[in-house]
């Protein structure tokens, strides 16, 4: 295990959006244990799906009866209610218990989030902000379709088409702001379908 569920930036425009959730997962039915809800401590249930190798953590190592931090990929669903993607736990003293260095508490707490992309809408007077997400490359070469989060705080207008890095904590359904670092524009791809740059069309010779 690493020494922390979230790893450290390595670029300043580096994209990402991964959180921690204290919660009980319970699967929709028992033959279906790749879907179903995280029952959070505040009692709110966040629809969820088990992805990669944690599937085979959850089968052979936890107990799915008691709370456990799960590492999770925020997403939304129907509107504005969050939808996690968990691909992880932090459990040392279950999964690494040769690692007695690892903390079994993180320092960020229950419910935090990094988020980090290009600001696409931002109303300050409504607490209401959108950031555009790209994900890195299959291994099979392709490239996955960048998402949009929704997310509850305040960003100056100025900031629009910025890439930023967001600490927030989630509340009920709800992502919201904690700190905001700006970290610069981000490019803007042209639009060539515009008539700028277009060589006018070539008319044929009238004949006489």
């Amino acid at each position: 295990m690493r020494q922390h569920p979230i790893p450290p930036v390595t670029e300043p425009m580096q994209y990402r959006a991964i959180g921690l959730v204290n919660a009980v997962y319970v699967p929709q039915d028992e033959k279906t244990l790749t879907r179903g809800v995280l029952r959070c401590e505040d009692g709110t249930e966040i629809e969820a799906v088990l992805l990669g190798r944690v599937l085979s953590v959850v089968k052979r190592h936890l107990d799915l009866a008691a709370s456990h931090q799960w590492i999770v990929y925020p997403r939304n669903r129907e509107g504005e209610d969050l939808h996690l993607q968990v691909v992880g736990v932090w459990e040392p003293a279950t999964l690494a218990s040769d690692e007695p260095d690892l903390p079994e508490t993180l320092p960020e707490g229950d419910g935090y989030f990094s988020v980090r992309g290009e600001l696409i809408f931002t109303k300050p007077e409504e607490d209401q902000l959108v950031v555009k997400i790209r994900q890195q490359p299959r291994s099979d070469g392709s490239r996955p379709q960048p998402f949009k989060l929704q997310l509850q705080g305040q960003i100056p207008l100025e900031h629009l088409r910025h890439f930023v890095s967001l600490d927030l904590r989630r509340s009920g359904q709800s992502l919201s702001v904690e700190s905001t670092e700006v970290i610069g524009p981000v490019p803007q791809r042209s639009d060539r379908r515009g008539g700028g740059n277009k060589r006018p069309s070539r008319r044929p010779a009238a004949r006489r």
